[in-house]
């Protein structure tokens, strides 16, 4: 029914889309006027008489609420110069989500990887979110994770007046990425011509309850004042929003890989795991962000913005677990099993004698911060419009994760399971034990130790300026462009990241029980067939029976810390273009844009061979290249609000930073007496692809609604590949090397460039009110979009760690290969109802793993279903300004599961359950 569902969708895109191109619509007028329509629309209006422009004005309606955003966005659309996607504010501080990702998420092309419950990071036409660049107000932003890729629900939908996704660049474009360019806008003060002053307060549960120390309820408080001053020369806006969200989860997951292992009871040949766990995680969220932006133009000529915003947030968080091993060798009688295989050659169950479980807490804790300061300065100098930005942003991400393991004595005690791996819904792990008397499990010494923990550490600075010339053209080219854009921008990074770790030991007391005041009560695991567990404040045992002296200099962590920096000067020349070919208005640009770029790493590694001491060895390495982009965006104004755009490009996306870390592991095989080694590889040129964009869009009524239907194709000259490559390591052996190597020539894995592929899709969009067509329609409204994409990109297994995609090449990370969103409104007279639903099918995902490292998964295709009801009070009531809302997020409940190969063989199966939010806001 679903996919029915899909199918219809996308035909009815089509079929609208087609009726358009044929001319079947093509008699529509428009009987509403807009100052910011495109200059077509001006030009018809210009030619029709005085009487007739006043009857079209008396015909105008202020629009508010959902209609007032989606006009705004289509506005942005219609009116760029580059294929673009837009969502806009609805109100101050009113995005129409929880969050910012999960607004970006609905937009044609986009879709978004849910970490958490909640969507995070944004995958733009198919490619992993590393191939997009994040811009706040115009300037690329720093993160808190590993890599580039922005954590969008640090940003919260409250401070943003709207988002702008380039799917073209033009050359005067900063920070532009390979699979679009994502710019998220704050309020301007001086587009205000009065003062606004908004609250709101929304109360959220979440509908898994409560479990241990920690409610499933939660809350988000936001304000914004804007204000004019000195007769309209000085703006200030300034926006508050704290939100205090709970953390509910319950999951049950595998271990990974499946493999193909003989254990005793399971036919040769069957496909097995080795551990399974089920939990109850528990916590919260709690983040304060801040902007302020204020602009000054006392004269025409002259006007200065600066924006400052902060966010920081702590994260912190419980996982209960029970967990037993399926292959551990160290029983007195060996662990057998009667088994439940399927036709896949998958084991999928039964029952295991002589297992080896255990309990155990792993908390985690997060601090996250942002800042960013920007200051633009817009000066006309006669026909010439000179602008200086001057950016700084810093992040922070300090994280402590810690882990206890608890046991029934004497230790260790075995178990016999009865087991159940579905491959959709929770596994199921029954226990012939009781686990549930916290005053019978010990804190000892398990096959995973007592306990383990991390202190990762990452900061991200970047500094720019960028300095632009807009001149008006010169007389030999009147008439084939209209102005120029000559400019440079400087941009320096650098991100490091430490991640002190080990193990955490038992204390004098030896093996103990976890006193009665550290506990927090029973959690309900029944979901897994387990029953109750014990809960408990993990750090305050750590503290109490426990010691952690975590350390970055052990062998196998000096690979861990690193630091990249990043120096990239870019310049560029954009002709404008705004004219007439015959009777078509044509508007667009063409342009090159130059990118020079110094990139180095310093780390360190470990020399066994080495006096004590003097182990870590640093180690230093880079290069610098130069890339020129050119680029072409044309829009074609045709007849009845019709546009048709065409654009080509050179994009590119830098490496991941993780990727151009120097550090590595280097050692000698004692059976070959080869050297080898893995790492990072600071030597890394960019992602580079062509890309060839077409976009036909039919406007209705100037911005009241539109379909579109645009296609793309981008051929990937290079990717880059984990591998192993051939590696002269003369510079790190020395007369100490022991074993001593019969060669210098080893296998050095890392990532490399290689050879790329193609990338295309066809996106098909729709927003309609509905009384377009049927005046008695009028407040009812459709906004859908389908997109489909390919490629011919498989990307080899990475040799340097464990993988639950399989042997074989793989498809793109990221991409899904069908996208969907719809989304249905009714709003009129003050009250406001909105559903929508988007889907994605099958996609690899990139997660971060126990051990903090990247792992690739794949991911069952998401189905996500959402709802809103509002009422604002309006003129002649006591409640002027006031708004009541009720919203639900995730109505469906729709988990998170991944798999390895074939869905038969789960790993994750996670449920956040549903969201529901109750709040007022006042606006005056």
């Amino acid at each position: 029914m679903k996919q029915l569902k899909r199918n219809m969708l996308s035909v009815a895109l089509a079929s609208a889309t087609m009726m358009l191109a044929t001319g079947a619509w093509a008699q529509s007028t428009t009987t509403t006027t807009d100052a910011d329509t495109a200059n077509a629309q001006d030009q018809q209006a210009n030619q029709q008489t005085p009487e007739q422009q006043q009857a079209k004005q008396l015909q105008t309606v202020t629009v508010t609420g959902i209609r007032a955003g989606i006009e705004d966005a289509i506005n942005v659309k219609q009116r760029s110069t580059s294929i673009v996607e837009a969502i806009s504010a609805e109100d101050i501080g009113k995005l129409p989500d929880i969050s910012v990702a999960e607004s970006i998420s609905r937009l044609p092309g986009l879709a978004a990887q849910r970490v958490g419950g909640r969507a995070q990071v944004i995958s733009v036409r198919g490619l992993s979110p590393d191939f997009a660049t994040t811009l706040l107000n115009g300037r690329e932003m720093v993160s808190t994770g590993d890599n580039r890729s922005v954590e969008f629900d640090q940003y919260p939908s409250e401070l943003m007046s709207g988002v702008t996704v380039y799917k073209t660049p033009d050359s005067a474009l900063v920070g532009q990425g390979l699979s679009g360019t994502i710019d998220m806008r704050t309020v301007r003060p001086l587009d205000f011509d009065k003062p606004v002053y908004a609250v709101s307060a929304r109360y959220q549960k979440n509908s898994l309850g409560s479990a241990a120390n920690a409610d499933g309820d939660g809350n988000r408080i936001n304000a914004s004042v804007i204000n004019q001053f000195a007769g309209g020369d000085l703006g200030l806006a300034i926006g508050f929003s704290h939100s205090d969200i709970p953390i509910q989860e319950e999951q049950t997951g595998l271990y990974e890989p499946w493999q193909v292992a003989g254990r005793n009871g399971v036919p040769a040949g069957t496909s097995v795991t080795d551990g399974a766990k089920a939990l109850r995680r528990t916590g919260h969220i709690r983040r304060n962000a801040a902007m302020a932006t204020v602009q000054f133009a006392p004269i025409t000529e002259w006007t200065s913005t600066l924006d400052i915003f902060h966010t920081s947030a702590v994260q912190e968080d419980t996982a209960n677990q029970f967990e037993a091993n399926f292959n551990y060798n160290g029983n007195p009688d060996p662990q057998v099993w009667t088994p439940n295989v399927n036709g896949n050659g998958t084991l999928t169950g039964g029952t295991l004698t002589n297992a080896y479980p255990l309990v155990r807490g792993m908390y985690n804790k997060r601090q996250d911060s942002i800042d960013a300061v920007g200051w633009n300065n817009e000066i006309k100098a006669g026909e010439v419009l000179l602008t200086a930005d001057m950016s700084w942003s810093k992040s922070h991400r300090d994280e402590l994760s810690l882990e206890n393991n608890l046991q029934l004595l004497p230790n260790p005690t075995f178990d016999t399971l009865n087991l159940n791996f579905p491959s959709s819904g929770f596994a199921t792990i029954q226990p012939g034990l009781d686990y549930s008397d916290p005053s019978t499990l010990f804190i000892a010494n398990t096959i995973y130790g007592s306990g383990y923990g991390k202190t990762p550490r990452v900061v991200d600075e970047l500094k720019g300026f960028k300095l632009n010339a807009n001149i008006p053209v010169p007389g030999a080219l009147d008439g084939l462009f209209s102005d120029f854009d000559i400019g440079g921008h400087f941009g320096d990074r650098e991100k490091t990241k430490r991640q002190p770790e080990g193990n955490i030991n038992l204390g004098a007391q030896g093996p103990t029980t976890i006193a009665p005041d550290l506990q927090y009560g029973l959690v309900d695991l029944t979901f897994a067939g387990i029953g109750f567990i014990p809960s408990w404040n993990v750090p305050g045992a750590v503290a109490r029976y426990m010691t952690f002296a975590p350390n970055e200099d052990a062998s196998y962590l000096v690979s861990k810390a690193w630091t990249v920096d990043e120096e990239i000067t870019t310049g560029w020349l954009r002709g404008n273009i705004d004219t007439t070919w015959g009777s078509i208005p044509v508007r667009g640009n063409v342009g090159v844009q130059m990118q020079h770029t110094d990139q180095s790493s310093n780390s360190f590694y470990w020399d066994p061979n080495r006096p004590a001491g003097e182990n870590r060895v640093p180690f230093e390495n880079g290069k610098d290249y130069t890339n020129w982009l050119p680029s072409l965006n044309l829009a074609f104004m045709l007849p009845h609000e019709q546009t048709l755009r065409f654009a080509a490009a050179r994009q590119l996306a830098r490496a991941r930073l993780d990727q151009l870390r120097a550090s590595f592991e280097f050692g000698v095989s004692t059976s070959t007496l080869l050297p080898g080694g893995s790492g990072g590889n600071p030597l890394l040129d960019p992602w580079e692809a062509n890309a060839f964009d077409v976009s036909y869009e039919k406007y209705f009524e100037g911005t009241k609604g539109y379909v579109s239907a645009a296609a793309f194709y981008k051929d990937l000259r290079t990717y880059i590949f984990t591998e192993g490559r051939q590696l002269d390591f003369t510079p790190f052996i020395t007369s100490d090397t022991f074993p001593v190597p019969v060669s210098p020539i080893g296998t050095f894995t890392a990532p490399y460039n290689g050879k790329g592929g193609y990338l295309q899709g066809l996106e098909l969009t729709a927003s309609l009110p509905l009384d377009l067509f049927w005046d008695a329609a009028e407040g009812f409204g459709i906004v859908g979009s389908a997109s489909f994409f390919d490629s011919n990109i498989t990307i080899p297994p990475d040799p340097s760690s464990v993988s639950s995609v399989g042997a074989s090449n793989i498809t793109l990370p990221g991409l899904s290969d069908e996208v969907y969103s719809f989304t249905a409104y009714y709003a009129r007279g003050g009250f406001e109802a909105r559903v929508n639903q988007r889907w994605r099918s099958d996609f690899i995902g990139e997660i971060s793993n126990f051990a903090a490292e990247r792992t690739l998964r794949y991911v069952e295709g998401e189905d996500i279903t959402d709802a809103q009801v509002s009422y604002m009070f309006g003129e002649g009531t006591a409640l002027k300004g006031v708004t009541l809302l009720l919203q639900a997020s995730n109505l469906t409940n729709s988990g998170y599961t991944t798999y390895a190969t074939s869905k038969d063989r789960p790993l994750e199966n996670i449920e956040w359950g549903r969201t529901y939010l109750l709040g007022v806001s006042y606006k005056f």
